[in-house]
Protein backbone atom coordinates (compact mmCIF):
# COMPACT_ATOMS: atom_id res chain seq x y z
CA UNK A 1 0.00 0.00 0.00
CA UNK A 2 1.46 3.40 -1.21
CA UNK A 3 2.03 5.42 2.32
CA UNK A 4 3.82 8.71 0.74
CA UNK A 5 1.91 11.93 0.71
CA UNK A 6 -0.22 11.80 -1.97
CA UNK A 7 -2.20 14.63 -4.33
CA UNK A 8 -5.28 16.78 -2.31
CA UNK A 9 -8.09 14.16 -3.36
CA UNK A 10 -10.59 15.58 -5.57
CA UNK A 11 -13.97 13.54 -5.15
CA UNK A 12 -16.73 15.50 -3.79
CA UNK A 13 -15.82 18.07 -0.94
CA UNK A 14 -19.18 18.43 -0.60
CA UNK A 15 -20.23 15.28 -0.13
CA UNK A 16 -22.20 14.12 2.96
CA UNK A 17 -22.93 17.63 4.78
CA UNK A 18 -26.23 16.21 6.98
CA UNK A 19 -29.62 16.40 7.26
CA UNK A 20 -29.57 20.30 6.90
CA UNK A 21 -28.33 20.27 3.34
CA UNK A 22 -30.57 17.49 2.50
CA UNK A 23 -33.29 19.69 3.99
CA UNK A 24 -32.56 21.97 1.33
CA UNK A 25 -32.05 19.84 -1.95
CA UNK A 26 -35.26 18.20 -0.53
CA UNK A 27 -37.63 20.95 -1.03
CA UNK A 28 -36.79 21.84 -4.57
CA UNK A 29 -38.48 18.17 -5.38
CA UNK A 30 -40.35 17.22 -2.53
CA UNK A 31 -43.24 19.93 -0.82
CA UNK A 32 -42.86 20.40 2.81
CA UNK A 33 -45.75 18.34 3.84
CA UNK A 34 -44.52 15.54 2.28
CA UNK A 35 -41.64 15.60 4.33
CA UNK A 36 -42.94 16.76 7.14
CA UNK A 37 -45.35 13.61 6.60
CA UNK A 38 -42.62 11.16 7.27
CA UNK A 39 -42.18 12.70 10.91
CA UNK A 40 -38.97 15.54 10.69
CA UNK A 41 -39.18 15.72 14.39
CA UNK A 42 -38.84 11.67 14.70
CA UNK A 43 -36.09 11.49 11.57
CA UNK A 44 -33.99 14.15 13.39
CA UNK A 45 -33.96 12.55 16.41
CA UNK A 46 -32.81 9.35 15.51
CA UNK A 47 -29.85 10.63 14.05
CA UNK A 48 -28.62 9.82 17.47
CA UNK A 49 -29.51 5.73 18.25
CA UNK A 50 -31.25 5.41 21.62
CA UNK A 51 -30.02 2.87 24.41
CA UNK A 52 -27.99 0.05 23.69
CA UNK A 53 -28.39 -3.49 22.06
CA UNK A 54 -26.83 -6.91 23.01
CA UNK A 55 -25.08 -8.41 19.74
CA UNK A 56 -24.83 -4.87 17.94
CA UNK A 57 -21.53 -4.33 16.08
CA UNK A 58 -18.40 -2.66 17.82
CA UNK A 59 -16.65 0.22 16.37
CA UNK A 60 -13.62 -2.02 15.53
CA UNK A 61 -15.36 -3.81 13.15
CA UNK A 62 -16.02 -6.25 14.54
CA UNK A 63 -19.83 -8.27 14.18
CA UNK A 64 -21.61 -11.46 15.11
CA UNK A 65 -21.05 -14.19 13.03
CA UNK A 66 -23.84 -15.04 10.65
CA UNK A 67 -24.09 -18.76 12.23
CA UNK A 68 -24.99 -16.92 15.41
CA UNK A 69 -27.50 -14.87 13.73
CA UNK A 70 -29.03 -16.79 12.16
CA UNK A 71 -29.61 -19.40 14.86
CA UNK A 72 -30.89 -16.98 17.23
CA UNK A 73 -33.53 -15.33 14.30
CA UNK A 74 -35.25 -18.78 14.04
CA UNK A 75 -34.81 -19.94 17.37
CA UNK A 76 -37.80 -20.80 19.65
CA UNK A 77 -40.01 -17.60 20.91
CA UNK A 78 -38.25 -15.01 18.59
CA UNK A 79 -39.87 -12.81 16.38
CA UNK A 80 -39.17 -14.73 12.65
CA UNK A 81 -41.05 -17.38 14.19
CA UNK A 82 -43.94 -15.59 16.02
CA UNK A 83 -45.01 -14.04 13.05
CA UNK A 84 -44.25 -17.63 11.10
CA UNK A 85 -42.29 -15.84 8.43
CA UNK A 86 -39.61 -18.36 6.61
CA UNK A 87 -35.89 -19.09 7.87
CA UNK A 88 -34.16 -16.01 8.09
CA UNK A 89 -31.55 -16.01 5.47
CA UNK A 90 -27.48 -16.14 7.30
CA UNK A 91 -26.94 -12.50 5.65
CA UNK A 92 -28.64 -11.20 8.17
CA UNK A 93 -26.62 -8.92 10.76
CA UNK A 94 -28.51 -9.31 13.78
CA UNK A 95 -30.86 -11.79 15.08
CA UNK A 96 -35.02 -10.46 14.16
CA UNK A 97 -35.35 -11.21 18.01
CA UNK A 98 -32.60 -8.65 18.47
CA UNK A 99 -34.64 -5.97 17.02
CA UNK A 100 -35.76 -2.57 18.63
CA UNK A 101 -33.37 0.16 18.12
CA UNK A 102 -34.47 2.16 14.30
CA UNK A 103 -31.60 2.47 11.89
CA UNK A 104 -30.49 6.22 12.17
CA UNK A 105 -30.97 8.64 9.80
CA UNK A 106 -28.47 9.80 7.44
CA UNK A 107 -27.81 12.36 5.16
CA UNK A 108 -28.41 11.04 1.35
CA UNK A 109 -25.77 13.07 0.09
CA UNK A 110 -25.34 15.37 -2.97
CA UNK A 111 -26.05 12.93 -5.34
CA UNK A 112 -28.66 10.57 -4.66
CA UNK A 113 -30.23 10.44 -8.32
CA UNK A 114 -34.16 10.58 -7.01
CA UNK A 115 -35.12 13.83 -8.19
CA UNK A 116 -34.41 15.91 -4.57
CA UNK A 117 -30.93 17.33 -6.10
CA UNK A 118 -30.72 17.10 -10.06
CA UNK A 119 -31.52 14.02 -11.88
CA UNK A 120 -34.03 11.25 -11.61
CA UNK A 121 -32.87 7.44 -12.01
CA UNK A 122 -36.39 6.71 -10.32
CA UNK A 123 -38.28 7.73 -13.40
CA UNK A 124 -36.46 5.79 -15.49
CA UNK A 125 -37.85 2.41 -17.11
CA UNK A 126 -35.29 -0.34 -15.89
CA UNK A 127 -34.35 1.08 -12.24
CA UNK A 128 -36.09 -2.02 -10.59
CA UNK A 129 -33.75 -4.42 -11.08
CA UNK A 130 -31.56 -7.17 -8.33
CA UNK A 131 -27.86 -6.69 -10.88
CA UNK A 132 -26.58 -3.33 -10.75
CA UNK A 133 -23.59 -3.14 -12.26
CA UNK A 134 -24.64 -1.91 -15.35
CA UNK A 135 -26.19 1.31 -16.68
CA UNK A 136 -29.71 0.84 -18.27
CA UNK A 137 -31.73 2.63 -20.64
CA UNK A 138 -29.36 4.57 -23.48
CA UNK A 139 -26.34 2.84 -22.01
CA UNK A 140 -24.91 -0.34 -21.11
CA UNK A 141 -21.83 0.33 -19.78
CA UNK A 142 -20.92 -2.00 -16.54
CA UNK A 143 -19.03 -0.60 -13.67
CA UNK A 144 -15.96 -3.10 -12.91
CA UNK A 145 -15.25 -3.91 -9.86
CA UNK A 146 -14.71 -7.26 -6.96
CA UNK A 147 -18.63 -8.57 -6.74
CA UNK A 148 -20.25 -7.62 -3.84
CA UNK A 149 -23.60 -9.25 -2.75
CA UNK A 150 -26.00 -6.95 -0.38
CA UNK A 151 -29.44 -7.88 1.45
CA UNK A 152 -30.87 -5.55 3.97
CA UNK A 153 -33.57 -7.38 5.85
CA UNK A 154 -36.81 -4.38 6.77
CA UNK A 155 -38.40 -4.72 10.24
CA UNK A 156 -41.43 -2.69 10.99
CA UNK A 157 -40.77 -1.63 14.38
CA UNK A 158 -44.06 -0.48 15.45
CA UNK A 159 -45.48 -3.67 14.85
CA UNK A 160 -42.80 -5.85 17.05
CA UNK A 161 -39.90 -5.77 14.20
CA UNK A 162 -42.57 -7.37 11.38
CA UNK A 163 -40.53 -7.99 8.33
CA UNK A 164 -41.87 -4.49 5.89
CA UNK A 165 -42.76 -7.36 3.17
CA UNK A 166 -43.71 -5.21 -0.22
CA UNK A 167 -41.50 -2.24 0.90
CA UNK A 168 -39.10 -1.23 -1.48
CA UNK A 169 -35.57 -0.37 -1.05
CA UNK A 170 -33.59 1.81 -3.41
CA UNK A 171 -29.29 1.69 -3.24
CA UNK A 172 -26.83 3.47 -4.55
CA UNK A 173 -23.31 4.10 -4.32
CA UNK A 174 -19.85 4.72 -6.05
CA UNK A 175 -17.47 2.98 -8.31
CA UNK A 176 -14.18 1.51 -7.63
CA UNK A 177 -12.76 5.48 -8.06
CA UNK A 178 -15.02 7.07 -5.74
CA UNK A 179 -17.50 8.83 -7.93
CA UNK A 180 -20.72 8.50 -8.92
CA UNK A 181 -22.84 7.87 -11.95
CA UNK A 182 -25.10 10.38 -13.34
CA UNK A 183 -23.39 13.64 -11.29
CA UNK A 184 -19.23 13.04 -11.83
CA UNK A 185 -17.19 13.92 -14.91
CA UNK A 186 -17.49 11.46 -18.00
CA UNK A 187 -20.59 9.83 -16.17
CA UNK A 188 -23.83 12.17 -16.27
CA UNK A 189 -24.79 9.83 -18.85
CA UNK A 190 -24.39 6.55 -17.06
CA UNK A 191 -26.77 5.52 -14.10
CA UNK A 192 -25.06 2.53 -13.15
CA UNK A 193 -24.83 1.24 -9.10
CA UNK A 194 -28.39 2.20 -8.85
CA UNK A 195 -31.24 0.04 -8.36
CA UNK A 196 -34.78 -0.46 -6.83
CA UNK A 197 -35.75 -3.74 -5.11
CA UNK A 198 -39.31 -4.95 -3.51
CA UNK A 199 -39.10 -6.80 0.05
CA UNK A 200 -40.32 -10.34 0.05
CA UNK A 201 -42.02 -12.11 2.57
CA UNK A 202 -38.30 -11.46 5.41
CA UNK A 203 -38.30 -7.82 4.37
CA UNK A 204 -35.61 -9.20 2.13
CA UNK A 205 -34.10 -7.17 -0.73
CA UNK A 206 -30.99 -8.27 -2.33
CA UNK A 207 -29.05 -6.44 -5.11
CA UNK A 208 -25.74 -7.45 -6.45
CA UNK A 209 -23.27 -4.84 -7.34
CA UNK A 210 -19.64 -3.96 -7.19
CA UNK A 211 -17.74 -3.25 -3.93
CA UNK A 212 -17.43 0.37 -3.41
CA UNK A 213 -14.39 2.79 -3.76
CA UNK A 214 -13.37 4.70 -0.98
CA UNK A 215 -12.62 8.92 -1.44
CA UNK A 216 -11.54 11.70 0.80
CA UNK A 217 -13.19 12.43 4.08
CA UNK A 218 -15.69 9.53 4.20
CA UNK A 219 -15.52 5.26 5.27
CA UNK A 220 -16.53 3.05 2.75
CA UNK A 221 -20.42 3.15 2.44
CA UNK A 222 -23.55 2.26 0.08
CA UNK A 223 -26.52 4.68 0.45
CA UNK A 224 -30.25 3.67 0.58
CA UNK A 225 -33.85 4.75 0.94
CA UNK A 226 -36.71 2.94 1.79
CA UNK A 227 -39.96 3.78 0.35
CA UNK A 228 -43.52 1.80 1.80
CA UNK A 229 -44.23 0.42 -1.37
CA UNK A 230 -43.16 -0.45 -4.73
CA UNK A 231 -45.10 2.71 -6.45
CA UNK A 232 -43.72 4.46 -3.85
CA UNK A 233 -40.21 4.24 -4.77
CA UNK A 234 -40.35 4.74 -8.47
CA UNK A 235 -42.66 8.08 -8.10
CA UNK A 236 -40.03 8.71 -5.64
CA UNK A 237 -42.51 9.51 -3.34
CA UNK A 238 -42.92 9.77 0.46
CA UNK A 239 -39.39 8.03 1.96
CA UNK A 240 -40.11 6.01 4.93
CA UNK A 241 -36.04 6.45 5.77
CA UNK A 242 -32.81 7.32 4.26
CA UNK A 243 -29.50 5.63 5.88
CA UNK A 244 -26.18 3.81 4.84
CA UNK A 245 -24.57 1.23 5.02
CA UNK A 246 -20.51 0.76 6.60
CA UNK A 247 -18.43 -1.65 5.08
CA UNK A 248 -15.71 -3.64 7.30
CA UNK A 249 -12.45 -2.52 8.21
CA UNK A 250 -11.12 -6.36 7.23
CA UNK A 251 -13.22 -6.59 3.88
CA UNK A 252 -12.16 -2.75 2.48
CA UNK A 253 -8.54 -4.05 3.40
CA UNK A 254 -8.08 -7.27 1.04
CA UNK A 255 -10.34 -5.19 -1.38
CA UNK A 256 -8.22 -1.91 -1.99
CA UNK A 257 -5.18 -4.23 -1.88
CA UNK A 258 -6.30 -5.58 -4.99
CA UNK A 259 -5.70 -4.27 -9.06
CA UNK A 260 -7.97 -1.70 -9.63
CA UNK A 261 -8.66 0.13 -6.25
CA UNK A 262 -5.56 1.83 -6.24
CA UNK A 263 -7.01 4.99 -5.79
CA UNK A 264 -8.88 3.34 -2.55
CA UNK A 265 -5.69 1.66 -1.14
CA UNK A 266 -4.49 5.62 -0.51
CA UNK A 267 -7.93 6.96 0.37
CA UNK A 268 -9.00 4.56 2.80
CA UNK A 269 -6.20 4.74 5.78
CA UNK A 270 -7.01 8.39 6.36
CA UNK A 271 -10.82 8.39 7.35
CA UNK A 272 -12.01 5.99 10.41
CA UNK A 273 -15.30 5.31 11.42
CA UNK A 274 -14.93 7.57 14.19
CA UNK A 275 -13.82 10.19 12.36
CA UNK A 276 -16.10 9.57 9.52
CA UNK A 277 -18.84 12.73 9.11
CA UNK A 278 -21.64 10.11 9.30
CA UNK A 279 -20.51 7.24 11.14
CA UNK A 280 -18.64 8.75 13.76
CA UNK A 281 -21.34 9.71 15.99
CA UNK A 282 -21.28 6.51 17.33
CA UNK A 283 -19.04 4.38 15.41
CA UNK A 284 -21.81 3.25 13.00
CA UNK A 285 -23.03 0.30 15.13
CA UNK A 286 -26.41 -0.01 13.58
CA UNK A 287 -25.14 0.37 10.21
CA UNK A 288 -22.13 -2.08 9.96
CA UNK A 289 -22.84 -5.12 7.79
CA UNK A 290 -21.78 -8.73 8.29
CA UNK A 291 -19.72 -9.14 5.39
CA UNK A 292 -18.06 -12.20 4.46
CA UNK A 293 -15.95 -13.59 1.09
CA UNK A 294 -12.63 -13.15 -0.95
CA UNK A 295 -11.71 -10.33 -4.02
CA UNK A 296 -11.66 -14.28 -6.07
CA UNK A 297 -14.83 -15.36 -5.02
CA UNK A 298 -16.95 -11.64 -4.04
CA UNK A 299 -18.17 -10.41 -0.78
CA UNK A 300 -21.55 -10.52 0.81
CA UNK A 301 -23.27 -7.89 3.37
CA UNK A 302 -26.30 -8.15 5.36
CA UNK A 303 -27.88 -5.85 7.58
CA UNK A 304 -30.75 -5.69 8.91
CA UNK A 305 -32.61 -2.08 8.99
CA UNK A 306 -35.41 -1.19 11.80
CA UNK A 307 -38.10 1.36 10.40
Amino acid sequence: MDTSTPPPLEPHPNHDRGLEFDLGTLMSRRSLGIFLGAGTAAALAACTPGGSRAGAASSTGAAPSAASTAAAATAPGSTAAAAGTASASPTLTRAIAECGVEIPRETAGPFPGDGSNGPNALAASGVVRKDITASFGTSSTKADGVTLTVTLTLLDNAKGCAPLAGAAVYAWHCDKDGKYSMYDAGLKNENYLRGVQEADANGQVTFTTIFPGAYSGRWPHIHFEVFESMSNATSAGQILTVSQIALTDAACRDVYASAGYESSARNFPRTTLKSDNVFGNDGGIYQLATMAGSVTGGYTAGLNVTV
